[in-house]
């Protein structure tokens, strides 16, 4: 079941704990904010290098990797299907959301997430770590092929003939083309609405009540099919986050949203 943990509960769990901090305009920072000091214990888990696989002309700016090669990844770690996991950022949820997701789609358990994040914890007057790891290794479990739950463009197009609704979390500047910062076009795929993931939590980073979540996705909630997209696959995952806490465990993901489907144009 989708879930969070309290920062005053840390020390009570034994899984793994995945640091998954990173910054998109700096993909070193992630790295270097482990280093300076993490939660004791606590393994790092890089978006670019680790939950993406190398950019592509086609793919959106950060693709997801094989699912077999992640499962590699995932057992350097210490994770097998079984292994209790906490997953926290510093960006409310973004960067844990995207691991949430990938796990949760190759049939892992899943995972707990970090309620406020590492700010939450340090607020509670806990002492970072600056120790690397314990080393353990698990047996990388089999898992699918391809992504469960992911469409790319052409699936997409598929899904939006059966009359598809398409959610873009991204920014309501980005997602009217007023401005892009990032990719090279700048707007939002026909037929969209917009539903930004900052939505979802406050500013420090808890996520809202049920109650919220359903006032915010309204009549969306029951659309079917439903598809979820934002720059690159990354914030998005939030939004789907969202929906599992409201019981929807059957919408799909664009894995390389908009910067994906920019790239053809």
């Amino acid at each position: 079941m989708t879930g969070f943990l309290k920062a005053a509960e840390i020390e009570g769990f034994k899984g793994v704990v995945l640091d998954c901090r990173f910054a998109l305009n700096d993909p070193a920072a992630g790295r270097g904010s482990y280093e300076s000091g993490h939660i004791p214990g606590a393994r790092y888990l890089d978006l670019a290098k680790d939950m993406s696989a190398p950019v592509q002309e086609h793919g959106g700016r950060h693709p997801l990797p094989d699912p077999r090669v992640f499962a590699q990844t995932l057992a350097a770690l210490g994770i097998d299907h079984s292994t209790d996991v906490l997953l926290y950022d510093d960006s409310r949820f973004v960067f844990a959301a995207r691991c949430w997701w990938m796990m949760r789609a190759l049939g892992y358990r899943e995972p707990l997430v970090l309620s406020g994040g590492y700010s939450a914890w340090l607020a509670r007057g806990e002492e970072p770590s600056t120790a690397a790891a314990p080393g353990k290794t698990a047996v990388a479990p089999p898992v699918p092929a391809a992504w469960p739950g992911c469409c790319d463009k052409e699936q997409l197009a598929e899904l939006q003939a059966r009359s598809a609704v398409l959610v873009d979390a991204r920014e309501g500047q980005r997602y009217r083309g007023e401005h892009e910062p990032i990719d090279p076009v700048a707007g939002h795929i026909p037929g969209a609405i917009n539903l930004p993931w900052q939505s979802f939590s406050n500013e420090q980073g808890d996520f809202l009540d049920a109650e919220a979540l359903r006032a915010l996705w309204g009549e969306t909630l029951g659309a079917s099919p439903l598809v979820v997209y934002c720059g690159s696959g990354v914030s998005a995952c939030v939004n789907v986050l969202s929906l599992a806490l409201l019981g929807r465990d059957d919408v799909w993901l664009y894995g390389g949203s908009w910067s994906d489907w920019c790239s053809y144009l």
